[in-house]
C-alpha cells in the first residue's frame, strides 16, 4: 500500500527547513512506498500574484523577479553549493530558465494591460514546480530513487481554468498506466493539474491539498497525511486564541463544516475525495514528527467521537436581505438567485430561508458584492413590476461558528452563548443552525470578532464553573482572601470550580496574567511585575485597557480597598460586564441615586452587585435584611453594635481596664484601623448603619445619620497616630468615672447604632440592661437586633465577630463562592 504525504509552504520556507523535510521522506520511504505532493515555499505565490499585478498596473515588477529569484537562490547554495557543487550547477540553471520565463512574461502583461486565465495559471505554479525540482534533486544527491509525476499530462481536471476539479476516474486512469517501481518515491507539484487540451489548469485555494486527496482516491492509499507547522487541526485560530487545544480526531462531516465555515485546514474538495474512497487523513508537524496530529476519519455511528468543540470564523461578510411580499413569486425568485450566484463562481457561505418567512437571507464573501449585485439587477428587471421587492445589504459583518456533532440541540450551551455576549454588549444579528446539527453560526459585526471568539472559545472549550477575579486591595483583607483560595483549591476542585486570578493591584502597581495567577508565586511575581504607577487613575485607565483588550466567562472585580476613586468605577465595571464584590463601603454610603442606579444596571445587565462584608464582616446581615425583605415581612426597629473595634474597647472597659490601653490594645492586635482615630469618630458605624438602612428600604444620606461623639473633647487633628495614642489618657478618668456609675446601675455602656420605624438613625454611647441583647456583647463581637412584624416581640439576633481580617477576607470569599453557584 502507499502512503500520500504533502508538505505546505510553511514546511519548505527555507532551506533548513527543505532539509527537514528530506528527511521525513526518507525515513517514510523506508517502511512503505510514498508519494509527496509539494506546494511553494511560504511568501512565492505571494509574490508571483504581486509580479502579475505589478505588470498590470504598470509598476515596477523587476524588484518583485529578484525577490523570487533571490529566495530560490539562497536555498539551493545552503543545500547544495558545498556538498554537491553540480546539483547546484543543474539547478541554477532550470532557475535562472524560469526567471526568463517571467520577465517575457511580466513585459507582455505590462504592454498589454491584461493577463489571461492561462498565462495567470502558469505563472501562479512556478513555485510548486521550482520547489519540487530542488527536493527531487536534494533526494537523487542522497542515492534515493525518485520519480517524477506530471500533473499535466496526469492529472485530469474540468472547469474554470483558476478553480478546476480533478477527474478521478481518468486520472486513476492516466497514472494506471505509469509503470512505477515500488521502490521509487513519487515527487509531483501540488495546486496545478492538466484539462482535456493538454493546458496547465489550478486547482484553486488549498491546491496542494487537493492534489494529496486527488493521488489518495487514484492510488486508492493507505493515508494520506498533510504535514504543516502546527501539531493538529485546532479548536481555534491560534492568532486570536493562545490555549487553543489539539483535537486528536475529526470525522469528515465536521472536518467539511470547518472550511465552509472559514478554517483553514482542508478545503471542502479535498475532503470529497477522502471521503469518498474511506482514505483516512493526518494533520501533522513537520517540526515534530513524533506528535500524532489529528486523525480525520470516516464516523462510526456505533462510537461516539468525544472531541473538543471547534470556533471558526469568516470575515468581511455581507448580508443580502430580500423582502419578497409575494410569497407565490418568492419560490421562483430563490431558484433563479441560487442558479445564478452558482454559475458567476459566487460561494454562498450561510443560507436563511424559513417557510414561514417573506424573507431570503443570504452570506456572501465582500469580494463577490458587485458581481451579486449585478445578478440582482439582471432577476429583478424580469420581476420588477409584478410584486413589491425590498434590498438590503448589510456589510462589515463576520460569521463566527462552532462544530461539534449535535452542537445544534444543545440549548444550554447555546443560551450561555447568548447570555455572555449580551453581557459583554455584543449583539448577535442572527443565528444560524445548519442542516448537518454539527455547527452553529452567530453573525456578528466585526469590530466585536475578536472578543466573540475569545469568550466562545473559553466557554465551549471549560467545562468547570470558572471566575476570573481581579482584586483591587492587597492589604490584611487581600492578602488574607488569596491565602483562603490557595487553601480552598483542592476543595474547589471537586466542586468543578476553577478561580483564575487574573490581576492583584495596590494603590500604585498591579500585575496582570491573562491565564491566570499562581497563588504561592503572587508575592515574588507582584514585586518584578513592569506596571507601576504614581497616580490612582492611570492605575485606572491600565485595569479599562486590560478589561477591554482581553474578555472574560465570568469576570469578578473585588475591591478591598477603602478608595473613593476605585469605588466610583463600580458603575462603569459592571456595564463592561463585570460582577462586583465590595468590602469597600464607600459606594454604598454615597449618593443615594448611584446607589439605586447600580442596582437598576446590575439588573438590567444580570450582573451581580455584592457587598455582605460591607455591615458586619463574615455575618449574614445583607442578605437577612433581603429575606426578611423578599418575604413580605418589614423591619420596624433596629439595634446594634456595627463595630468589633469598639465592642473590644467598651468590652476591656467591664473588666476595668483603662480606656487608653484598652485602644492601644484593639489597635495592637489589628481590631482598629492604623488609625484608631476612624474608629473613635463613629464614622465607619454611621456607614453600617445607613447601609442596613438604605437596605430597610430608607432613602437616606450618610449626613442624615446623627452621630453622638465617643471622646468628650475633640483633639487636634494634625497631630500623628503616636502622638493621639498618648493623649487619649487624658480621657481615662471620664470613662472610667462613666463606667462605674452604669455598673452601680447594673448597666454597662456599649455604642449603639439604631434605625427607629419611621428611619431616624443614632449612634450614641448608651447605657443598657441584662434584658437588651446587646447586653453580653464584647470582645470585637458583633451584634444585630431586627424587630419586625413577624420578629417581635422577640427580635431576630445575629451575632458574632465582625472585625478582623480572617472574619471579612471570609466574608468576602463567601460572596465570591455565592456569585459563582
Amino acid at each position: 500500500m502507499i502512503n500520500i504525504l504533502k508538505f505546505g509552504g510553511t514546511s519548505l520556507a527555507d532551506a533548513k527547513k527543505i532539509l527537514f523535510v528530506s528527511k521525513i521522506i526518507e525515513e517514510k520511504s523506508r517502511n512503505n512506498q510514498i508519494a509527496v505532493v509539494l506546494s511553494a515555499p511560504a511568501k512565492i505565490t505571494n509574490y508571483l500574484e504581486k509580479l502579475i499585478k505589478y505588470s498590470i498596473k504598470k509598476n515596477n515588477f523587476k524588484k518583485i523577479i529578484l525577490k523570487i529569484q533571490n529566495k530560490f537562490i539562497k536555498i539551493i547554495k545552503k543545500i547544495f553549493k558545498k556538498k554537491n557543487k553540480i546539483f547546484f550547477k543543474k539547478i541554477l540553471k532550470i532557475i535562472k530558465k524560469e526567471i526568463i520565463f517571467l520577465e517575457k512574461t511580466a513585459k507582455k502583461i505590462y504592454n498589454s494591460n491584461k493577463c489571461s486565465k492561462i498565462i495567470f495559471a502558469k505563472i501562479i505554479s512556478k513555485g510548486e514546480i521550482l520547489c519540487t525540482n530542488i527536493v527531487n534533486n536534494l533526494l537523487i544527491s542522497k542515492n534515493l530513487n525518485t520519480y517524477l509525476i506530471n500533473p499535466i499530462k496526469k492529472i485530469i481536471s474540468t472547469g474554470n481554468i483558476l478553480e478546476s476539479y480533478a477527474d478521478i476516474s481518468l486520472s486513476t486512469k492516466k497514472l494506471k498506466k505509469i509503470n512505477i517501481s515500488s521502490k521509487k518515491i513519487i515527487l509531483m507539484p501540488g495546486f496545478i493539474a492538466g484539462n482535456k487540451k493538454n493546458q496547465l489548469v489550478l486547482l484553486g485555494r488549498n491546491g496542494s491539498d487537493y492534489s494529496a486527496a486527488i493521488l489518495s482516491a487514484c492510488f486508492k492509499a493507505n493515508s494520506c497525511e498533510i504535514w504543516t507547522d502546527v501539531n493538529g487541526v485546532l479548536t481555534c485560530d491560534p492568532k486570536i486564541v493562545s490555549n487553543a487545544k489539539i483535537l486528536k480526531n475529526l470525522t469528515y462531516e465536521n472536518i467539511t463544516e470547518l472550511s465552509k465555515l472559514g478554517a483553514k485546514v482542508l478545503h471542502p474538495k479535498s475532503i470529497s475525495p477522502l471521503k469518498k474512497f474511506n482514505i483516512p487523513c493526518y494533520i501533522k508537524n513537520t517540526f515534530n514528527k513524533e506528535y500524532p496530529g489529528t486523525k480525520i476519519f470516516k464516523k462510526n455511528k456505533n462510537k461516539k467521537n468525544k472531541n473538543y468543540p471547534s470556533v471558526t470564523y469568516i470575515d468581511k461578510i455581507c448580508l443580502f436581505k430580500i423582502k419578497i411580499n409575494n410569497y407565490k413569486q418568492k419560490y421562483k425568485i430563490e431558484k433563479k438567485l441560487l442558479k445564478s450566484i452558482k454559475k458567476k463562481y459566487i460561494s454562498i457561505i450561510l443560507f436563511s430561508n424559513s417557510i414561514n418567512s417573506n424573507y431570503i437571507n443570504f452570506y456572501i464573501e465582500k469580494k463577490y458584492l458587485k458581481k451579486t449585485k449585478k445578478i440582482f439587477q439582471k432577476i429583478f428587471k424580469n420581476f420588477i413590476n409584478k410584486f413589491e421587492r425590498k434590498i438590503k445589504i448589510k456589510k462589515k459583518l463576520s460569521i463566527i461558528s462552532i462544530v461539534q456533532d449535535k452542537i445544534t440541540k444543545k440549548d444550554k450551551l447555546i443560551r450561555t452563548i447568548y447570555k455572555k455576549l449580551n453581557n459583554s454588549n455584543i449583539k448577535i444579528i442572527s443565528t444560524i443552525k445548519n442542516d448537518s446539527k454539527n455547527s452553529i453560526s452567530f453573525i456578528i459585526k466585526t469590530k466585536n470578532k475578536i472578543t466573540a471568539i475569545k469568550l466562545i472559545h473559553k466557554i465551549i472549550i471549560n467545562k468547570k464553573k470558572i471566575v476570573e477575579l481581579f482584586l483591587l486591595g492587597i492589604g490584611g483583607i487581600g492578602k488574607t482572601l488569596l491565602k483562603q483560595i490557595s487553601q480552598e483549591k483542592n476543595i474547589l476542585k471537586k466542586k468543578n470550580i476553577s478561580i483564575k486570578i487574573c490581576l492583584i493591584s495596590n494603590s500604585h502597581k498591579l500585575l496582570f496574567k491573562e491565564n491566570g495567577i499562581k497563588t504561592k508565586l503572587w508575592k515574588k511575581n507582584f514585586k518584578k511585575t513592569k506596571y507601576n504607577f504614581t497616580k490612582k487613575n492611570k492605575l485606572i485607565l491600565k485595569i479599562y485597557k486590560i478589561i477591554k483588550k482581553n474578555c472574560y466567562i465570568n469576570p469578578i472585580i473585588i475591591d478591598c480597598t477603602s478608595s473613593t476613586k476605585i469605588s466610583n468605577q463600580y458603575i462603569k465595571y459592571i456595564k463592561k460586564g463585570f460582577n462586583i464584590i465590595a468590602a469597600n463601603k464607600k459606594f454604598n454610603t454615597g449618593n443615594i441615586k448611584k446607589y439605586k442606579k447600580i442596582r437598576k444596571i446590575a439588573y438590567k445587565k444580570n450582573k451581580q452587585f455584592l457587598y455582605e462584608t460591607n455591615v458586619g464582616g463574615g455575618l449574614p446581615i445583607i442578605q437577612t435584611i433581603k429575606n426578611i425583605i423578599q418575604t413580605g415581612d418589614k423591619i420596624v426597629y433596629f439595634q446594634g453594635i456595627l463595630s468589633g473595634s469598639l465592642s473590644f474597647i467598651f468590652g476591656k472597659l467591664d473588666e476595668g481596664m483603662l480606656f487608653s490601653k484598652a485602644v492601644k490594645k484593639a489597635k495592637k492586635i489589628g481590631f482598629t484601623e492604623p488609625d484608631p482615630r476612624e474608629d473613635l469618630s463613629g464614622l465607619d458605624v454611621a456607614r453600617k448603619l445607613l447601609i442596613i438602612a438604605r437596605e430597610s428600604g430608607y432613602n437616606l444620606e450618610l449626613k442624615d445619620i446623627k452621630i453622638d461623639k465617643i471622646l468628650p473633647k475633640t483633639l487636634n487633628k494634625n497631630i500623628s497616630v503616636k502622638e493621639f495614642l498618648t493623649q487619649i489618657k487624658k480621657f481615662d478618668k471620664f470613662f472610667l468615672k462613666k463606667n462605674l456609675l452604669a455598673k452601680k446601675n447594673l448597666k454597662r455602656i456599649r455604642f449603639i447604632g439604631t434605625i427607629d420605624k419611621v428611619g431616624n438613625c443614632k449612634i450614641k454611647l448608651s447605657e443598657i440592661d441584662k434584658k437588651n441583647p446587646l447586653y453580653e456583647i464584647k470582645n470585637g463581637e458583633n451584634a444585630f437586633t431586627f424587630y419586625s412584624k413577624y420578629y417581635q416581640p422577640i427580635p431576630l439576633v445575629i451575632r458574632g465577630y465582625g472585625a478582623g481580617k480572617q472574619v471579612t477576607a471570609s466574608g468576602v470569599f463567601s460572596d465570591l463562592l455565592n456569585s459563582i453557584l
